[in-house]
């Protein structure tokens, strides 16, 4: 009796994958793997989609060519020959390489004397511009804060409305500031727009029950102040620095009102004194000529000098600019 023919199927391969150490208790042992592996899936983007993007790359791309050429033409036209600028022929990259406009500027000592004055005005200023404001924002976040609703309202009050300028000046020479250093830091050393920021900030990221459980260990305000809010608050702190000492470099008008000794003036005045009053007696064509050259060039190389230390303290707070003005400025 013949037995009829069994045709073995074969059965689907199943590959084993040796389990990583450790992730089946320890046991060792290898167990199939069944799981396919799954590829991301491609967003289809539409056609208005597209030129969404499209139109938004393209707004981006023009401000940035509106803000990055003329800073190129600057800074190539400080280092091109005198001739070649006064003649138009520097776009954004330097025409006959000179250094010569750098050497005038900094062989200047009014030059010199109004850099460091600016570093003075700029470091002290912000130093106590920020004190001053943690010292009003911190209460002012406080609940528990007797009057907190009017003492806000007269400070944003002071942001709509001023005194004005003579009553300012006359202000600042009741004080007996005129002609002082510190007339240029005290009238504006608190910013009503920063305090606004930080109170802000003090408010919605520096929860009660913190305050509280230092309250229970025994901590004060002033300690509670120096020991948990000022670190949490790096951001905020970094952010309004960086406005405070913007606006203290690039003063001069304050400087234009106070001030009366050379000696005093920022780099800013010294600019617009070289610049804007600068007035030749000189007949000769041909000097005037030169010097009108060498007026062109000293422009565009005190602007970057004067652009220079901004521009080197930026980098090291612009990590912490959006998460600053963001969370200061929106909630709460």
């Amino acid at each position: 009796m013949s037995h009829p023919e069994i045709t073995a199927v074969a059965a689907p391969e199943i590959r084993e994958h040796p389990t990583p150490p450790g992730a089946d208790g320890g046991r060792g042992s290898a167990r199939p793997s069944l799981r396919r592996r799954r590829e991301p899936r491609r967003v289809h983007e539409t056609r208005v989609d597209r030129m969404f993007l499209f139109c938004t790359y393209l707004l981006l791309c023009t401000f940035l060519a509106v803000v990055l050429l003329p800073l190129l033409n600057i800074v190539a036209s400080s280092f091109s020959d005198p001739v070649a600028v006064n003649s138009g022929r520097v776009l954004f990259w330097p025409v006959d390489f000179s250094l010569r406009g750098y050497e005038v500027a900094l062989r200047d000592p009014q030059i010199i004397t109004g850099f460091l004055n600016s570093l003075f005005y700029t470091v002290v200023g912000t130093l106590v511009s920020v004190t001053l404001t943690v010292a009003l924002a911190y209460p002012l976040s406080r609940k528990d804060l007797f009057g907190r609703g009017p003492l806000m309202g007269v400070v944003v009050f002071t942001m709509l409305f001023s005194g004005g300028l003579i009553p300012t000046y006359l202000v600042v020479q009741e004080l007996g500031l005129l002609n002082t250093r510190w007339s240029l830091i005290v009238p504006q050393a608190i910013g009503v727009w920063q305090v606004v920021i930080a109170s802000t900030y003090f408010r919605t990221m520096i929860p009660d029950e913190l305050y509280e459980a230092a309250q229970l260990d025994g901590c004060g305000d002033l300690r509670f102040l120096w020991k948990v809010v000022l670190p949490l608050a790096k951001p905020m702190l970094a952010v309004v620095a960086l406005m405070y000492a913007i606006a203290q470099w690039n003063s001069y008008f304050d400087a234009l009102l106070y001030l009366k000794d050379a000696d005093l003036y920022p780099i800013q005045l010294v600019l617009r004194n070289i610049l804007i009053l600068n007035t030749s007696n000189v007949t000769d064509a041909s000097l005037m000529l030169e010097r009108q050259q060498l007026a062109d060039l000293l422009k565009y190389s005190l602007i970057v000098i004067a652009s220079v230390p901004v521009l080197l303290i930026y980098p090291f707070v612009a990590r912490y600019f959006t998460k600053g003005i963001m969370i200061g400025a929106i909630k709460g």
